[in-house]
């Protein structure tokens, strides 16, 4: 068996501190534990894309031999990307890379769910694109995606209805370099969740985000979108969703309903 020796990279592998071209963020400082420097290695071959969406990655035993370090640590490592939604193990198939397409992953990052059944059990939502269109990133939005003012970035409005009633109202801007092409049109199209047409058409990868929620009161055009009068309290929720190594990838700002449906979040 294998035994972790100081850790130095094989010639197939990226070195840990990579030159400032390459967009590195986030990576394993070089005096993390042994496990950590190699999940640091697994996530940029995720990010450079060596394993794609729903693709098996090699087993423990060929990455081990890979990173020459036991299977132990590749295990660990492996462990903590599965925890994070990145990687899925697949009883007696091997572990494969996470893709929003799945069913298990698909609500991830919807936590409104209804007070009577499930998420499935109102069926998917159905999604109208109110508006798309390029623009010049304000100073907020620059902010918050990491951008100078003025760059260019796509903006798009969406209503969620759900069982026909409109529930969820969505603002979203997208940096206009990795999203060149999505249109309105194309938006309009996908009838599945976005992060997965963000992942199959522009190898985009949401792999978290943080949200900030408070209670607001709707203007008059939200509250014609939503059907609610402008003095219905609504739950606001905006969100910064985030690739790997921590780039900023969507600024998304949405009001909720919760006449008939509440914000679910379980904490461990």
């Amino acid at each position: 068996m294998a035994t972790d020796a100081p850790f130095s990279a094989p010639l197939d592998a990226e070195p840990l501190t990579p030159s400032p071209s390459a967009g590195w963020q986030g990576q394993a400082p070089a005096f993390s534990p042994l496990y950590q420097q190699i999940k640091a290695l697994i996530l940029q071959s995720l990010q450079q894309g060596e394993w794609k969406p729903g693709e098996v990655i090699p087993s423990e035993f060929d990455l081990a031999a890979r990173y020459k370090v036991s299977q132990g640590t590749v295990r660990k490592a492996v462990d903590e990307l599965a925890a994070e939604n990145l990687l899925v193990r697949r009883q007696g198939r091997g572990t494969f890379v996470a893709t929003h397409s799945e069913q298990q992953v698909q609500y991830r990052f919807l936590r409104l769910q209804p007070d009577s059944g499930s998420v499935d059990s109102e069926g998917p939502a159905q999604r109208d694109v109110v508006e798309c269109r390029r623009q010049r990133a304000s100073a907020e939005v620059a902010r918050a995606l990491d951008l100078r003012s003025g760059d260019s970035v796509l903006q798009a409005r969406r209503l969620l209805r759900f069982a026909g009633v409109p529930t969820i109202l969505e603002d979203l801007w997208l940096p206009g370099g990795p999203f060149k092409g999505l249109t309105a049109d194309r938006l309009s199209q996908h009838h599945g969740p976005m992060y997965a047409l963000f992942e199959a058409e522009f190898g985009v990868r949401m792999v978290r985000a943080d949200e900030k929620i408070r209670a607001v009161l709707p203007d008059a055009d939200q509250a014609r979108l939503l059907d609610v009068d402008t003095a219905t309290p609504l739950l606001s929720v905006e969100r910064v969703a985030y690739t790997y190594h921590d780039v900023p990838m969507e600024l998304r700002r949405g009001l909720y309903r919760t006449d008939t449906h509440h914000y679910r979040n379980e904490l461990s």
